[in-house]
């Protein structure tokens, strides 16, 4: 960190770290000019003073201050204009040129005609030394002006992967909720469908007349219902969700199949689900199901050995299910399947719809754990049934 870096850290105004570099430029005057002083003092002295000007004007600071290292003994000044040229936003060229006027300024001698006289040892030390001068200001402050741009540029690319992140979060919300409102569709769609059907032939075998008002009136409500959902499946295409497809929906029921297609050893215990007693909701299924899809997915991405236990609880109130993995065998590779650790937000959307909660969480004994809790309806009692 520079001295301007670690001022500005302090606080300290910008005026005021200029005066303090006035400082030393007078001081260099004053001591490479003892009394009597002539006019060489002043020019020197008028080129320490300029530099209070150097954050607005600092090519014309600089050229200011060359008549003090040219006829003087200023160094002091004209370095630390050419360190503010070269940190300033500058094309490059000037601060190469910069660098020419405070080198050629050190090298030459006042007044010029003495030049001759020197020998070549001399003349040799002399522009070595002017170089370095000159070209230490110079690179000083590229390099100031560089970490700057650095800083911008990873603040700015900080900023940009925070965006790139929240898109991406909500891209995968948007897919899961397209997911589950075509699905609704294929159940909704499907169910309406029958029931036009049914109340079209019913509108045509009954002889009563109120019923067959009754079953025309069900009849346009099913047909009307069917045009609605028709043209929300339009808009989620336009989104970008994909064509609608009518297949059957996974089910409580297909999970035997999933656990053992996992490649993982799962083992799965349904409790308290009896189909024929007591139907649970579609939606309420196609979570579940899900839920253990994504969480073998994970297990077999980041567990592959691990004995998992899938655990289905159907209560009076709730389900439950639970997926949890033990801790991995030390050394064993993963699956190298890679991830966007966003597979859980879909799931978390699709619990919330549902009223549900999801929680994902390590356990004590270094494996995993993925529980979920949705509610159900009351069931009927048979007697008010």
């Amino acid at each position: 960190m520079s001295l301007v870096d670690t001022l500005r850290r302090w606080s300290v105004p910008a005026w005021a770290v200029d005066l303090a570099l006035v400082v030393p430029a007078l001081a260099d005057a004053l001591l490479n000019f003892p009394p009597p002083r002539d006019w060489h003092f002043w020019v020197s002295a008028a080129a320490a003073v300029v530099l209070v000007a150097r954050r607005r004007w600092p090519r014309t600071v600089l050229l200011l201050t060359l008549p003090g290292l040219f006829a003087g003994s200023a160094l002091v000044a004209p370095m630390i204009a050419a360190y503010t040229v070269a940190r300033s936003e500058r094309p490059a060229w000037q601060k190469q040129l910069a660098l020419v006027l405070v080198a050629v300024g050190s090298f030459l001698p006042w007044p010029i005609t003495s030049l001759p006289r020197e020998t070549l040892s001399d003349i040799t030390q002399h522009l070595i030394y002017a170089v370095m001068l000159a070209a230490g200001p110079v690179v000083l402050g590229l390099l100031v002006r560089t970490r700057e741009d650095l800083s911008a540029r990873v603040a700015e690319l900080a900023e940009l992967r925070d965006v790139e992140r929240m898109l991406y979060a909500k891209t995968v919300v948007a897919e899961e909720r397209a997911r589950i409102a075509r699905e609704m569709h294929d159940v909704v769609s499907h169910q309406a469908g029958l029931i036009a059907v049914q109340a079209g032939a019913l509108q045509v075998t009954t002889k009563d007349p109120q019923t067959r008002e009754t079953a025309a009136t069900l009849r346009g409500l099913a047909v009307a219902t069917l045009e609605e959902l028709r043209s929300m499946i339009l808009v989620l295409r336009a989104a970008g969700a994909g064509p609608t497809e009518l297949v059957p929906q996974p089910r409580l029921a297909d999970l035997p199949r999933l656990v053992g297609a996992a490649e993982v050893a799962a083992t799965l215990r349904i409790e308290g689900h009896d189909p024929a007693a007591r139907p649970l909701p579609e939606p309420v299924e196609r979570a579940a199901y899900r839920t253990v899809q994504e969480a073998l997915t994970n297990v077999r991405k980041h567990a592959p050995d691990a004995a998992t236990e899938v655990l289905v609880q159907v209560g009076a109130d709730c389900l439950r299910v639970s997926v949890c993995n033990a801790a991995p065998r030390v050394g064993a590779a993963a699956g190298g399947l890679p991830g966007g650790h966003h597979g859980l937000i879909g799931l978390r959307e699709r619990a919330g719809l549902l009223g549900g909660r999801i929680t994902a969480q390590a356990t004590a004994v270094g494996g995993f754990e993925v529980a979920l809790w949705l509610p159900l309806p009351r069931q009927a009692d048979p007697q008010t049934a």
